[in-house]
């Protein structure tokens, strides 16, 4: 019994982790892909079955979506990923040298990076500070789509974007 309860406790630790994650740092990323996840699967599901009634182009047709659907669950489980990078850079840079708005500016202009810094500034106690900052530049709950995108929406598509998003911290 006493051997099962440290590996009891690595586990529960774990799971306090991940849903912290989950629900904290990558909020919109993992809704969205397991949306998309679920859609996709439906999609594939019918369009399996179609196949196997002899439907070929039907279920070919319906395979296309199904495989957009599911590559959108990837592009967000990526996105999550580097939000969770993204979250624990912010909190070595807040640990190291406290709470600057110079710090949170980068992360400013999309809600999926505003959420990591959220939690990383929880997390360092400068949560009412950050939390202020990103009020006084106007942002609130309901700003879920990224600044270059709400202009231009094929701004998703440009490379520059990507590497903000998929590279944090980097050039």
């Amino acid at each position: 019994m006493n051997a099962r309860a440290p590996a009891f406790r690595l586990l529960r630790t774990r799971v306090r982790a991940f849903l912290f994650h989950l629900f904290r740092v990558a909020p919109l990323p993992y809704a969205t892909g397991s949306v998309s996840t679920l859609v996709g699967a439906g999609i594939g599901g019918l369009s399996l079955e179609l196949l196997a009634e002899g439907a070929v182009i039907t279920g070919a047709c319906l395979a296309l979506p199904a495989t957009g659907w599911l590559g959108l669950a990837l592009l967000c489980l990526a996105d999550a990923c580097c939000r969770h990078r993204e979250y624990r850079r912010i909190k070595r840079m807040l640990d190291r040298w406290g709470f600057h708005p110079r710090m949170l500016a980068p992360v400013s202009a999309s809600r999926c990076q505003r959420d990591a810094a959220l939690a990383a500034a929880r997390e360092t106690g400068h949560h009412s500070r950050a939390h202020t900052f990103f009020r006084d530049l106007g942002y609130r709950w309901y700003h879920l789509l990224p600044d270059r995108c709400v202009d231009n929406p094929l701004r998703f598509f440009d490379p520059a974007f990507l590497r903000a998003t998929f590279l944090p911290g980097k050039g």
